[in-house]
């Protein structure tokens, strides 16, 4: 065993940048391979149940004007649309079993992933030093909830890749070429296509080439990121929708008239999310890096500052939406906390108290990252579905404790796209009040009830209009959930009681 360490400390003074990524990409794979299921609504249902619709050419929700759209969803067509190209190229090789091809959408958004890693190290090592740089590896490599992340088709995780890669391109030499500068604004466009608040970040990068004089590199780097929003967003609306950005459009109109209708918080929420997601104490130091250098990596500094300053303003502010700025605050944070540390005096006077606040930092990283990394979300959603996939029935009826917050159910793992009703018993003992009032109230070969709370009288009350209901199975939620639930109720923890309907 001590051989085996001391060659790992062999190769990985002789190949540092090597070692982290082989680090970084194994810790991915078991991402891949054990965090199952999916986070929230957005990175399953606007991702994988959309394109894998458009497969089996249906379109529930109506986003495209050939299954009865008559206007735009307010959704990039580009990230959806990538996972219809993969969708369709599994299924057209005969690969269609749902749990294959999660999979292989899993691996394909970890390998993705190590473009943080990689244009992270190279962007530290151009503007400071090997050393940081590897510092800077390690946190974008096994930050506690980057591995986990990684692997879930979350728009706010996924564009991170394109800004870095951006980055890269402007800082890699002193001189760039035109061609170059135009090809970095146009994979900066790519993140604006993935997520369209990622504009700030680009026009961030753009305004801070102005400000630093950069007049060439600013005209190019913007005319390769307009370019490639028209050609992605504009051509293809055209395409569609008969005129130019309709899309877009329609997400800013959204956005604006619903701004107050999801989670506000407080204008200093995501200040207090930043602290805590990058680990106290190591996190204030890193902030401090940010601020004392803002003028020295302004092109880091800025993006992040207007994202933050804008989605500070703005009342709509869920965690997610923080994401795409984290590596730059790491990136720029560390730079700039270990000049900070090798200048001062009194850092150096402490040096021993800093060591520890680092070492403390670590140790709860590592004891988030290791469940995190093999979590598996919304399992009894999953496992559901999984366990009713090969049954025969035409209808679903869901009996939630409180149909006004009746879950939607990832019909993607059942492989197919049946009729599921919501049923409620509250207002009476022997009438039931189906929510979805688009198909006929039809015999429930399965019912799904959501949570044991008072379960017996619910029963009992379905029981009166169809007797015939026997209990079939039982599936629970997985440990993770569980732990999320009891930190917030918000987040679901439900166990599902499946009954079938013998005629």
């Amino acid at each position: 065993m001590k051989d085996f360490f001391k060659q790992i400390s062999t190769y990985y003074s002789q190949h540092p940048f090597k070692t982290i990524l082989w680090v970084a990409l194994l810790v991915r794979l078991i991402a891949a391979i054990f965090s199952r299921g999916y986070l929230m609504m957005d990175d399953h249902y606007l991702v994988i149940e959309q394109s894998q619709q458009w497969v089996d050419h249906y379109d529930e929700d109506m986003w495209l004007p050939q299954y009865g759209a008559i206007s735009p969803s307010g959704h990039s067509l580009f990230y959806v649309g990538l996972h219809y190209i993969l969708f369709f190229l599994l299924q057209s090789v005969g690969i269609i079993n749902a749990q294959i091809k999660i999979l292989i959408v899993r691996i394909i958004h970890a390998l993705w992933s190590m473009g943080i890693v990689y244009w992270g190290f190279l962007i530290t090592k151009k503007l400071s030093n090997q050393r940081y740089a590897q510092s800077v590896a390690w946190i974008l490599s096994l930050l506690w909830l980057f591995p986990m992340l990684s692997v879930h088709q979350l728009v706010e995780f996924a564009c991170i890749p394109f800004i870095l890669w951006s980055i890269w391109l402007i800082v890699k030499e002193e001189k760039t070429s035109i061609a170059r500068l135009i090809w970095a604004g146009f994979i900066g466009g790519l993140a604006i296509s993935v997520r369209f608040q990622t504009a700030l970040i680009i026009g961030g990068i753009a305004m801070a080439l102005l400000l630093n004089k950069k007049w060439k590199a600013f005209v190019f780097y913007s005319l390769g990121a307009v370019a490639s929003f028209v050609l992605l967003q504009g051509v293809t609306d055209i395409i569609i929708w008969h005129r130019p950005f309709a899309e877009f459009s329609e997400y800013v109109r959204y956005n604006l008239e619903n701004r107050y209708n999801y989670f506000r918080g407080n204008w200093y929420n995501y200040l207090l999310l930043i602290m805590g997601l990058l680990v106290p104490p190591a996190s204030f130091m890193l902030l401090w890096g940010w601020i004392k250098t803002y003028r020295k990596y302004l092109i880091l500094f800025l993006p992040a500052l207007l994202f933050l300053l804008f989605h500070t303003y703005f009342p709509n502010r869920q965690e997610r939406f923080i994401l795409p700025i984290l590596p730059l605050l790491i990136i720029q944070g560390t730079m700039g906390w270990l000049e900070f540390k090798e200048k001062s005096k009194f850092c150096y006077s402490k040096a021993r108290m800093f060591r520890g606040f680092v070492i403390f930092s670590i140790v709860i990283n590592f004891i988030l990252l290791i469940p995190l990394t093999v979590m598996y979300s919304k399992r009894s959603y999953v496992e559901a579905m999984i366990y009713l996939k090969d049954k025969p029935f035409h209808n679903l009826f869901i009996d939630d404790k409180n149909h006004d917050a009746a879950p939607i159910i990832p019909r993607f793992y059942l492989q197919r796209w049946c009729h599921y009703f919501y049923v409620s018993g509250k207002n009476s003992v022997n009438r039931y009040i189906i929510l979805n009032e688009k198909h006929p109230l039809a015999l429930p070969e399965y019912v799904l009830f959501f949570e044991k709370e008072n379960l017996p009288q619910r029963l009992d009350s379905i029981k009166l209009i169809y007797p015939h209901l026997v209990k079939d199975t039982v599936i629970y939620p997985g440990m993770v959930d569980k732990v999320m639930h009891f930190l917030n109720k918000h987040n679901k923890n439900q166990t599902i009681i499946i009954y079938r309907y013998e005629k």
